[in-house]
Order: structure tokens, then C-alpha cells, then sequence
């Protein structure tokens, strides 16, 4: 039986609009100078559940993504309320779920969940590593929940 994934959850209020906070979280660009990652979406179209992407360190300008870059495929999307993606690395494969809410002075609560798989490592390595991981994503969800209000600025 294969270990269960490690996730972890935060909860952050922001006091823009959720169209805003949407725009600023939910919609790919091709560059998010915030994070240094470059987007590439497969498809024409606008996003939706099924749409691949390849997320690429820097900024690409153009170029295409090295070989190898990490695949994502957005998995839930419901404008304004609920985007999840998974991003699928060499060695592990992360999913974020964002979801978003009104708070009741017409901000918005931002809910992120963070799930890591391992797709290496034996169940041994697995358990010994248990700790670390649900700290490592933790921290995680805690960084990219410090970075939203940046995310909104950038978008405003």
C-alpha cells in the first residue's frame, strides 16, 4: 500500500475584490514576475479543466521551455471561486487547490491546500521523510499565501 500523500492548508483574507484576487491568482500569464515562472499554456482558449501547461523558471520571452520543464494540467476550475492545478516534476508531483470566498467587509479569503506526492523513493525512504515533508509543505502554502498581495498588486 502506497503512503498517502502529504498535504497542508492556510487561510489568508485580502481586502480587494474576489475578481481581482481571481485575475491575480487563477489566470496564467506568460511571465509572473512575482514568482520568476514563466507559463506556457497548451491550446488556444481560454482556461479550463484539461488545459496542460508548462511552468518554466525565469522569464522566457518567447524562447521555448528546456526539456524537461515541469508539466501542469489545470484540474477544477470554477471562475472566481476555485482553480486547481497539478504540477508534475521529476521525483514529485505537487497539486494546489485555491479557493476563494467573500469576506463579509467585501474582501476576499483566499483557501489554499497543498498536496506533494513522491513518485520515487520506497516506502521506508517515505516514512523516514514523513516529517520533513509535511513541514516542507507547510511552509509552502504559508510562502505562496505571504505572496497573494503581491500577486493582486501586480494585476491592479
Amino acid at each position: 500500500m502506497a503512503d498517502p500523500a502529504t498535504s497542508a492548508s492556510g487561510v489568508r483574507d485580502v481586502p480587494e475584490a474576489r475578481a481581482a484576487v481571481w485575475r491575480a491568482l487563477a489566470v496564467l500569464e506568460p511571465y509572473c514576475a512575482v514568482c520568476d515562472v514563466s507559463y506556457v499554456l497548451a491550446g488556444a482558449g481560454p482556461p479550463r479543466v484539461g488545459t496542460t501547461f508548462v511552468c518554466a523558471p525565469g522569464r522566457l520571452d518567447g524562447a521555448p521551455p528546456a526539456p524537461g520543464a515541469p508539466q501542469g494540467e489545470i484540474l477544477d476550475w470554477v471562475p472566481k471561486r476555485l482553480v486547481t492545478t497539478r504540477l508534475v516534476l521529476t521525483p514529485e508531483t505537487w497539486t494546489t487547490r485555491i479557493e476563494l470566498s467573500d469576506t463579509e467587509d467585501g474582501g476576499t479569503r483566499v483557501t489554499m491546500t497543498i498536496t506533494h506526492e513522491p513518485t520515487t523513493g520506497g516506502r521506508v525512504v517515505r516514512r523516514l521523510q514523513r516529517g520533513a515533508l509535511r513541514r516542507l509543505v507547510q511552509r509552502t502554502v504559508d510562502a505562496e499565501l505571504e505572496k497573494v498581495p503581491a500577486h493582486v498588486a501586480r494585476t491592479s
